[in-house]
């Protein structure tokens, strides 16, 4: 990868000399076309001027009334008389919807047709700046329409300044726009300083370069993440997405590329919108989508106190949910290497203590008892679960069993061939353990502490049946069993069942809950196996 070099000029230095560069630009012209850019300026002032001056005229109520025919014609002389001399222009005419001058520097030419050719745009209605030959020579006119109350137009006015007059101000101004050029040179090179100052404390301090990379360090950070983001601004307004909210958006059969979209029109039951009004974050919030559950978190953005949008992060719910169930399964196997270490510490101790007393006669017979027993709980178990995954699972619970002082007991008739899918198995060993795990807290104050298992297989669908000989359950905590959270043994309990809820309908299964015929309760679960042939 290239490696970006260090500019030789500063951001602010290049502002400077750019400004600069301009501004001595701009007086180099000036210096080379003096006459003809101070004559431009000089006639759009005297354009201004007129133009000026000729809309005040056509809204005088004396001129309008005048036009109307409710008015004095005389009076209109004397108005526009009075403002060509308060404004030193050459003339200032008022004239009909015909071109009929009602006013007119020269008395006899009152009621006489306007002379010039260029008044008919004025007459539509327009307002505009021409170059004519009028009576009194070559002038620059300003026309402005006159309108009444109700917006009729009843005639127009023609303020005009000689050209001669023009050219004549041009040469008397010059000392001026000399003086008005330094000036902005000045002023120029402060604005420069000032704007590169004012543009650096906004970017705090960041060259180009270096935002240029932080802009590619955060696209890349966003469009990698395994998290759907998208913001949106203070009106609501889907500002960014990344390619892991898109593909999330798919799923739910969302519009793919929602920017530039109002995010109530995009996401349904989306709380963007609150998070906007109060400024309140909101953390691990279950959404759905069309039918996608994702786990979201909200956040306000704020500059200077001021919220100006909100960002979401969101993830599927069904990733989630996979990763808890395959990290239950994993935590079920280290609990049946910790449950088994526990045991074969014990028989050490026991080998350990008959071998110091040299009770040989009892340490073979010790031994040979435990490598019985072992044998046949694994060779009981491996006959009939020949899932090696839910086998190791039913060991280890043995042996957690007998380190509770629980009694488990496996039904003789279980059958269990191995699984074309360890997906299933992984979604058993979640339903399996946490149902054990269940049994064996409901049955170790009673005086039995009897768990039964069952695990039977049959036309491409395994039933396992958990029975405990607890206290039971009755009807109200049954309804509420699979609840996320929900448990009768204190906070921070109740994930078991939901996480057993949850892997059932990842697996397309079901659960039944009945009363013991002896006592306690019966969990059943069947669910879809695609088993590697029936055994029996």
């Amino acid at each position: 990868m290239a490696k970006h070099k260090r500019p030789v000029l500063t951001l602010q230095s290049k502002i400077i000399l750019l400004v600069c560069g301009i501004v001595a630009c701009a007086l180099l012209i000036t210096g080379l076309f003096v006459t003809r850019s101070i004559e431009n300026s000089v006639r759009s002032n005297l354009e201004g001027k007129a133009m000026d001056i000729s809309r005040t005229v056509a809204v005088s109520p004396l001129i309008i009334d005048g036009l109307a025919g409710g008015g004095d014609a005389q009076g209109i002389r004397d108005y526009t008389r009075a403002i060509r001399k308060a404004t030193n222009v050459e003339f200032v005419v008022v004239f009909d919807m015909n071109g009929i001058r009602k006013s007119h520097p020269n008395e006899d030419r009152v009621g006489q047709p306007l002379v010039g050719g260029d008044e008919m745009p004025a007459l539509r209605g327009e307002e505009y700046v021409s170059f004519a030959e009028g009576t009194l020579g070559h002038s620059l006119r300003a026309f402005s329409p006159v309108f009444t109350k109700d917006g009729r137009q009843v005639g127009a006015v023609v303020v005009g300044i000689l050209l001669d007059d023009v050219e004549t101000t041009v040469y008397k101004n010059q000392t001026i726009i000399y003086w008005a050029t330094a000036l902005g040179l000045i002023a120029g090179l402060a604005g420069a300083v000032a704007l590169a100052r004012s543009i650096k404390q906004t970017l705090f301090g960041l060259e180009p370069l270096a935002i240029a990379k932080l802009l590619e360090e955060r696209n890349s950070m966003l469009q990698s993440a395994r998290e759907g983001v998208l913001a949106v601004d203070d009106e609501g307004t889907i500002t960014l997405i990344n390619n892991e909210a898109v593909r999330i958006f798919g799923m739910a059969g969302l519009a793919g590329a929602p920017v530039g979209q109002p995010v109530e029109l995009c996401i349904p039951n989306t709380r963007l919108t609150e998070v906007l009004r109060t400024g309140q974050a909101e953390f691990d919030q279950e959404q759905e989508m069309n039918g996608v559950i994702i786990l979201t978190n909200r956040v306000p953005l704020a500059v200077n106190g001021q919220i100006v949008g909100a960002l979401a992060t969101f993830r599927d719910m069904t990733e989630i949910r996979q990763l808890a169930e395959e990290l239950t399964g994993v935590n079920s196997y280290l609990e049946a290497l910790r449950a088994r270490a526990h045991e074969f510490l014990n028989n050490l101790h026991v080998i350990r203590g008959l071998a110091r007393i040299k009770q040989y006669e009892k340490l073979d017979e010790y031994i040979a008892r435990i490598l019985h027993e072992s044998r046949e709980e694994v060779s009981f178990v491996g006959e009939r679960i020949r899932e090696p995954i839910l086998a190791g699972v039913v060991l280890s619970k043995l042996s957690r069993a007998r380190e509770s002082g629980v009694r488990l007991v496996i039904d003789e008739n279980s059958n269990l061939p191995p699984s074309g899918d360890q997906d299933i198995a992984h979604g058993l060993v979640t339903v399996l353990g946490n149902l054990l795990d269940n049994a064996f807290e409901a049955v170790k104050d009673t005086p039995d502490k009897r768990t039964d298992l069952s695990i039977q297989y049959a036309a491409g669908i395994v039933t396992l049946a958990v029975a405990d000989q607890g206290p039971g359950i009755d009807p109200a905590t049954r309804e509420r069993l699979f609840e996320k959270g929900y448990s009768t043994k204190g906070e921070g309990r109740g994930l078991g069942l939901f996480l057993v809820a949850k892997a059932l309908e990842k697996l397309g299964g079901r659960i039944e809950v009945e009363a013991n015929a002896a006592q306690g309760a019966v969990f059943r679960v069947a669910v879809p196996y695609p088993g590697g042939g029936e055994t029996g």
